[in-house]
């Protein structure tokens, strides 16, 4: 090689590696972390938590049981009463979430792939009232399936199913495209859709697309893929976070009606090398505030609104499994970024933050050995 090209080379090879560490912060290790991780318990294949207001913890392990765990007493109860799950791949109980007014009506929300005809799931949301016992368990009682996927499809990746509610009361619903592509941009199907319904299931009217009846009255948004993170910020902003293929996780800000362009466009490619084009291609599908290459897989999502870390307060903490990482993003209104990455060593599922400020994470557990929960609280000055 030519001194030129030798000098071209290297110089390509350093925009590069500056290109990617502006858009990937260096993992901060265990002994530069502001917080202190403490281990609480651990759960078989955990896929989501959420606090009760008495501060005991409901924890979804994948293959179908449902915990509730007494934090302070380090105390494991069952919840019976919980839907069969088609379990397999990443299929089984999905994500688990108290009613806002929970204390009134004991309501509580599951989501789970269940199967359908022949060798076809696809998730579904339920809701049941829930009593609690003295024992540290409980009871699920009229549990009703108030949402399903439209079609039910083979395979088993990519159900998504997060829940939030909003500061509307609605129920809020990540449907991901189960490895199907083309439903994500199809108006007959909800796959590849954030879905908005009423706390029972029904239809707001003021739904973007509720004159066009059937499922497309359900969606919010759509063009998404793997959608694994619903949260909202202190203005009542929805922020989403979804995989993307080989490359190209995604950040994205919510809007009405909006579409996001998968798999029309995403900032990765195919698996088998294939390019897609990149959302600059195509400016009329809203293009995500952040994307990751190398890729977080994220999944989990809180925006921080305790009093225990206040200097993060506003901030996004994103869970990465195959990163390994904890993500800390930072928002300037419609604007984000990632601020920084703390290097967990294992592979993280779930964040949620606990009545005192804490910040909760499950491991994905998926290895054997249990996932654990852990605590973080500020570092000791």
């Amino acid at each position: 090689m030519t001194l030129r090209p030798l000098l071209a080379a290297c110089t390509l090879l350093l925009a590069n590696a500056a290109c990617a560490a502006d858009s990937a912060p260096a993992a901060l290790g265990k002994a530069q972390w502001p917080f202190t991780a403490t281990e609480s318990g651990r759960f078989e294949e955990p896929w989501a938590m959420t606090f009760l207001p008495d501060g005991t913890l409901l924890v979804s392990e994948k293959r179908g049981a449902l915990k509730r765990y007494d934090v302070g007493r380090r105390r494991t109860g069952t919840v019976s009463g919980v839907p069969a799950v088609a379990y397999g791949g990443q299929g089984g109980f999905g994500d688990v979430l108290a009613h806002p007014d929970f204390a009134r009506n004991g309501l509580v929300y599951l989501s789970y792939a269940e199967p359908g005809d022949g060798d076809t799931r696809g998730a579904a949301v339920a809701r049941a009232t829930l009593t609690l016992d003295a024992d540290g368990g409980g009871a699920l009682s009229g549990l009703e399936v108030i949402w399903r996927q439209v079609p039910k499809v083979s395979g088993q990746g990519h159900y998504g199913h997060r829940l939030a509610f909003g500061p509307d009361g609605k129920l809020w619903i990540s449907s991901s495209e189960r490895q199907k592509f083309d439903p994500a941009q199809d108006m007959a199907s909800n796959l590849g859709k954030i879905v908005r319904l009423d706390d029972d299931g029904s239809v707001p009217a003021d739904n973007p697309f509720a004159a066009q009846g059937g499922v497309a009255a359900q969606v919010w948004s759509l063009g998404h893929r793997n959608a694994l993170g619903l949260a909202f910020d202190g203005k009542g902003r929805l922020w989403e976070h979804e995989m993307g293929p080989a490359g190209g996780d995604e950040l994205n800000l919510i809007v009405r009606g909006a579409n996001y362009g998968y798999p029309v466009v995403s900032n990765g490619n195919h698996y088998d090398g294939r390019p897609i084009p990149d959302h600059a291609t195509r400016p009329e599908f809203n293009a995500p505030k952040v994307t990751w290459n190398p890729v977080i897989s994220p999944a989990g999502f809180i925006i921080y609104s305790g009093a225990l870390f206040p200097q993060w307060r506003g901030n996004g903490f994103i869970g990465g499994l195959s990163s390994m990482s904890l993500v800390r993003v930072e928002f300037d209104g419609e604007r984000a970024r990632e601020a920084e990455r703390y290097d967990m060593g294992q592979r993280i599922r779930e964040v949620e933050q606990g009545p005192d400020g804490a910040i909760w994470l499950l491991e994905d557990g998926k290895d054997g050995g249990g996932g654990r929960l852990l605590r973080l609280t500020p570092r000791p000055a």
